[in-house]
């Protein structure tokens, strides 16, 4: 697919509601550390004499320009703590290379999306740019703004990603993109002290998450706060109920629409059917599709205890202690999405989670005018991204607020008891399904996206919602 071709598909994206992406701008995840095993510095690999100082010195990197340059950055951190965060590392690449200047914008979450389709189909597409991989990334490399990093990787040192981290970084055997988010698996949030209050326990299976959401609205408390404006968030609750009905079998089936595969298959008309069973008894909020994730409007009923539940990231670790770690140490819970009781009698896996293994990754748009590859500007970028964003300062402030980046042997340093829980959880896992609206084709994404407010609105049946999902996908696959 050519720049041209981008620009016409964009334009027909843009005509759709604004995108959104799993992940919160208040708690955007990040990885760090270095390759033990990565080669020792040699020949012009190594970082030249004048490079004395550096926290790059002695490590095998290309060695930077002296040259000015300007690089352009997108990111979803527009509050603390992963604003500071990253801003941080920022801020220490450009102490140490003076003459290449970092323009780091921050792009608000659900917006950030059409940002940048709107950017590359108008040729302003930044060098460097965050997203969750999936799809999308395909997509981006595809039409022409996506550096393979495949030779870079092998070569110059990187930080000890996790296998599945590389993996969700790789398209067609390409490294396209460094990992710089958390393992963000996704469980269910709960107030300790409305459980305990209410003589609740922790359900194992849905019936027993049925008869809790019951008794929690017997006294007049939301079972769950969701707020769906962003769509995505309501994304989950299907996306589990689908994987718990039938593992990953019935999705990869509609993923390909072959050999019988639909969106309209058994389990997914029971995620949808139970859903609107749910909203109809009042498990979710009045207006659940007017709420806003972005402006913290779910939370905020988890924190003055009208809800009793949230599905959602592990980022939401890092977000509630920011807010008030007071309020988390005291109240807050996590316990993963409990299992469908008649689905496991007929042996279907229970142990598929939702989530990323790498929350975000970097993708590089490095080029000059003539098509051909800017590889002054891709060291830079590379070495920022490597060597700044997975530093020890950028883990510390990761492990403080509660995110386990994607780095082999991280999750021996995990203390706080919830994200414990979550990093069992994600390792425990057979597989982790990435979030369909990552996952999918991005014109499929869109409809995936538009179906969760149907859903949750009670506009549109389960079959004719996986209908639409069908007819998206044989188009998606059609243009391919």
């Amino acid at each position: 697919m050519n720049k041209k071709v981008l620009a016409s598909i964009l334009a027909t994206v843009l005509t759709v509601t604004t995108l959104a992406g799993c992940g919160s701008s208040s708690s955007a995840p990040a990885a760090g550390g270095s390759d033990a095993n990565a080669p020792a510095a040699s020949g012009d690999a190594a970082q030249a004499s004048d490079s004395a100082g550096k926290q790059t010195d002695g490590k095998n990197l290309p060695t930077l320009t002296t040259e000015p340059m300007e690089i352009t950055l997108w990111d979803i951190a527009t509050e603390d703590p992963s604003k500071s965060t990253q801003e941080g590392a920022v801020q220490r690449f450009m102490k140490d290379y003076p003459n290449i200047k970092i323009n780091q914008v921050h792009q608000q979450n659900d917006n950030y999306k059409q940002q940048l389709v709107v950017a590359m189909s108008s040729g302003q597409c930044p060098n460097i740019y965050v997203h969750w991989g999936g799809g999308p990334m395909a997509e981006y490399y595809k039409s022409g703004y996506a550096n393979d990093l495949t030779e870079m990787y092998a070569k110059y040192d990187h930080p000890e990603f996790i296998d599945a981290a590389v993996a969700q970084s790789t398209y067609d055997g390409k490294m396209l993109a460094i990992p710089f988010g958390g393992l963000s698996g996704c469980d269910i949030f709960y107030n300790k002290t409305i459980f305990k209050d209410l003589g609740l326990e922790v359900p194992t299976t849905i019936d027993e998450l049925e008869a809790v959401c019951e008794k929690l609205k017997e006294n007049n408390i939301i079972p769950f706060t969701l707020a769906n404006a962003s769509k995505w968030t309501g994304s989950m609750y299907y996306m589990y109920l689908v994987a718990r009905h039938s593992g990953n079998a019935e999705f990869d089936a509609a993923y390909t629409q072959e050999n019988g595969g639909t969106f309209t298959s058994d389990a997914f008309i029971w995620a949808g059917t139970k859903i609107q069973d749910w909203v109809k008894k009042g498990y979710f909020p009045d207006g659940v599709n007017s709420l806003s994730a972005d402006d913290n409007q779910d939370r905020a009923l988890l924190y003055d205890g009208s809800a009793a539940m949230m599905l959602h990231g592990a980022w939401q670790v890092s977000g509630i202690k920011n807010d008030s770690e007071e309020w988390y140490n005291e109240n807050l819970g996590v316990f993963r999405f409990p299992e469908d009781s008649e689905a496991k009698a007929k042996g279907v896996p229970q142990d598929v989670e939702i989530g990323t293994a790498i929350g975000m990754g970097m993708s590089f748009n490095c080029f000059k005018e003539d098509g051909s590859v800017d590889q002054d500007m891709l060291d830079a970028c590379y070495v920022l991204a490597t060597q700044y964003f997975n530093d020890d300062t950028y883990n510390n402030d990761q492990m403080t607020s509660g995110t386990q980046p994607s780095i082999k042997g991280m999750e021996e340093n995990i203390d706080d008891p919830n994200m414990k829980i979550i990093a069992d959880v994600f390792f425990n896992a057979s597989n982790v399904q990435l979030w369909y609206d990552q996952y999918l084709p991005a014109s499929v994404t869109e409809v995936h996206k538009n179906c969760m407010t149907e859903l949750f609105g009670l506009e549109k049946t389960p079959k004719e919602i996986g209908e639409e999902h069908d007819a998206a996908m044989k188009k998606a696959i059609a243009e391919q």
